[in-house]
C-alpha cells in the first residue's frame, strides 16, 4: 500500500498531470469564490470532458477542484461579506469582522493556513485509515444520523451571537422552507399551492444566493455607496499574508487538529458536508475557548476551527465513496460519475484491487491542500483588491454572476426568481436584526433531519424510543446537552 501511495505522488511529477492539477486548482478557486459558481458546478461542467482525458489526469483535476473550491468560498466572504458557498458562512462572519477592522490580510492568511492544515490532515486520514473509518461509519444507524443532525441544528442556534429567540426563529424558518416541494417518501407535493414550479422545492444554491448575495446587495444599496470597502485604507504586500506566529500559537495546534478530525468524521457521513462540519467544529471550539466572547466578532480561533473542518471534510467525504460506493456530498457524487466513466466501480473491492490507480487522487488532494496556503501568498493582495473596488461596479458584477450562476446550476428561471424572493425576505429579516446563518443551516439540514426521523419511526413502527436505544445516539444527545450548558448557561457574561 505504501508503495502505491508513493506511486501516486510520483504520478504528479509528470508535467502533463501536474498541469492538470494546477488547472483544476485555479478553476476551483474561481468557481468557489464567485457566488453562484460552486465546486460542484465546476466538476459538473468538467464531467463531459473527462471522457477524453486519461484517468489519472481526470482524477487529479477533479480532486484539485474539490479542495480549492471548498476553500475559495471564504475569500469573497471575508473581503465583501458574500460567501461563494454555504460552507463559507461561518468564516464570513468571523473573517469579515476582521476585514472591517483593517485586518483583512491576517484573516485571509489564517483562513488559508487553517484550510491547508485541515486539507492535509484530511488527505492523510484518507490515505491511511480509509477502510477502518468506513467500517466505523457503517455503525451509524438511522437514529444515530438523526441525533447527529439534531446536534448540528441545536448548535446552530446556540452559537449565534444574536438573541437565542431570534436564532430559533431563523432556523425554524429554514426548516419550514426545506419542507416545500416533492415528498419522496409518499410521492406527492407539499406546500406547493398547486404550482408546478414549487413542486421542485427551494434548491440550495438559490437559497445561498438569496440569503447572502441578494440580501447583501439590497443592504448596501440602501446605504451610501462608497468607492472603497468598509475598511480603513491600507496597503498590503505579499509578505503581509504570512500568518503571525503569535496568532497561530494563540489558536493552538490542537484546535486545528481537533477541528480537522471533526471535519473528517462528518465528511464520512452521507449528507454531512462542509457546512455541518464547520458548524460543529466552530461550536466545539467555542465551548472550550478561553475567549468565547470574541466569537462572532472576529475570533481567530473560530475562523481557524471552521476552516480546518471545511477542508478536512474533503478527505472524509471520499472515504465512503471509495470504500462503500456512497458519496459523502454533492461533489463526491459527481466524482462517482467520473470513476464510472472510466470503468471504476466504487465499493469494498476498489482500494484492494485498484489502489495504484486511485493513489494519484489521494496525492492530488494533499498537494492541492498545500497549494491553498501558497495561493494566498501569491493572490492575497488581489483578494484585498476586491474589497477596494468601487462598490457600485463590484456589486453589479456580483449580482449578474450570481443570477447567471443560479440559472446555470438549476436551468430554472423560477429558481432565479426564488433567489430574488429569498433575498428580499432575508433583507427584511436583517433589518430586524435576525441572523441569516441559522436560517441557511435550517434549509441545509432540514431534509436530513426529516428523512432520518421518518425512516427511524417507520422501521420502529412509530416507537420514539428508537432514538434513545443506541450508545452512539445517546452520546450525541449528551454532547448536545453539554454544548447547551457550556455555550449558553455557563458562557461568560459580556458587556454586549
Amino acid at each position: 500500500m505504501f508503495a502505491d501511495l508513493m506511486g501516486g505522488f510520483a504520478a504528479l511529477a509528470n508535467p502533463e498531470t501536474f498541469l492538470y492539477l494546477v488547472g483544476g486548482f485555479l478553476m476551483g478557486l474561481v468557481f468557489g469564490a464567485i457566488p453562484g459558481l460552486t465546486a460542484t458546478l465546476a466538476i459538473a461542467l468538467l464531467l463531459p470532458f473527462t471522457f477524453a482525458m486519461e484517468l489519472t489526469n481526470a482524477l487529479v483535476m477533479v480532486m484539485a477542484i474539490f479542495m480549492s473550491g471548498i476553500y475559495a468560498g471564504s475569500v469573497t466572504g471575508i473581503t465583501v461579506n458574500i460567501p461563494g458557498a454555504a460552507s463559507g458562512a461561518i468564516t464570513t462572519m468571523e473573517g469579515h469582522a476582521l476585514m472591517k477592522r483593517g485586518h483583512g490580510a491576517k484573516a485571509l492568511s489564517l483562513d488559508a493556513l487553517a484550510s491547508s492544515i485541515g486539507g492535509v490532515l484530511g488527505a492523510a486520514v484518507l490515505m491511511f485509515v480509509a477502510v477502518p473509518m468506513s467500517e466505523f461509519a457503517l455503525m451509524f444507524r438511522t437514529p444515530d444520523k438523526f441525533a447527529l443532525v439534531f446536534m448540528a441544528v441545536v448548535t446552530v442556534v446556540i452559537v449565534a451571537k444574536e438573541s437565542i429567540f431570534k436564532s430559533m426563529v431563523a432556523v425554524s424558518l429554514g426548516l419550514m422552507i426545506s419542507t416545500v416541494g416533492f415528498d419522496n417518501m409518499v410521492a406527492q407535493g407539499r406546500f406547493d399551492f398547486g404550482s408546478a414550479n414549487l413542486i421542485e422545492g427551494v434548491q440550495l444554491l438559490p437559497a445561498v444566493i438569496g440569503l447572502f448575495a441578494i440580501c447583501e446587495l439590497l443592504l448596501q444599496g440602501g446605504s451610501k455607496i462608497r468607492a472603497a470597502a468598509d475598511t480603513p485604507a491600507f496597503k498590503v504586500r505579499h509578505r503581509d499574508f504570512w500568518p503571525d506566529w503569535d496568532d497561530i500559537r494563540e489558536i493552538g495546534f490542537f484546535t486545528y487538529f481537533k477541528s480537522s478530525v471533526i471535519g473528517v468524521l462528518i465528511g464520512m457521513l452521507p449528507g454531512g458536508g462542509a457546512s455541518m462540519a464547520s458548524f460543529v467544529a466552530y461550536a466545539e471550539a467555542k465551548r472550550v475557548s478561553k475567549k468565547p466572547e470574541e466569537y462572532g466578532s472576529g475570533s481567530h480561533e473560530g475562523l481557524a476551527a471552521a476552516e480546518s473542518a471545511n477542508n478536512a471534510m474533503c478527505g472524509g467525504a471520499v472515504v465512503p465513496l471509495l470504500t462503500l460506493g456512497i458519496p459523502g456530498d454533492s461533489v463526491t457524487a459527481i466524482i462517482f460519475g467520473v470513476l464510472l466513466i472510466h470503468g471504476l466501480v466504487p465499493g469494498p473491492g476498489l482500494l484492494t484491487n485498484e489502489m495504484a490507480t486511485i493513489a494519484p487522487m489521494f496525492a492530488a488532494l494533499m498537494v492541492a491542500a498545500v497549494f491553498v496556503f501558497l495561493s494566498v501568498l501569491v493572490f492575497g493582495p488581489y483578494y484585498i483588491w476586491l474589497a477596494r473596488m468601487n462598490r457600485g461596479v463590484l456589486y453589479a458584477f456580483i449580482a449578474m454572476v450570481a443570477m447567471v450562476g443560479t440559472y446555470a446550476s438549476t436551468y430554472s428561471v423560477f429558481q432565479m426568481w426564488m433567489a430574488l424572493a429569498i433575498g428580499i425576505f432575508a433583507w427584511s429579516l436583517r433589518l430586524m436584526a435576525y441572523p441569516l446563518v441559522p436560517m441557511l443551516m435550517g434549509i441545509i439540514l432540514g431534509p436530513y433531519l426529516e428523512l432520518y426521523m421518518r425512516r427511524a419511526l417507520i422501521t420502529s413502527n412509530g416507537d420514539v424510543m428508537t432514538f434513545f436505544t443506541s450508545p452512539i445516539s445517546i452520546g450525541l444527545y449528551l454532547m448536545t446537552a453539554l454544548f447547551i450548558y457550556f455555550l449558553r448557561f455557563k458562557a461568560p457574561k459580556t458587556g454586549s
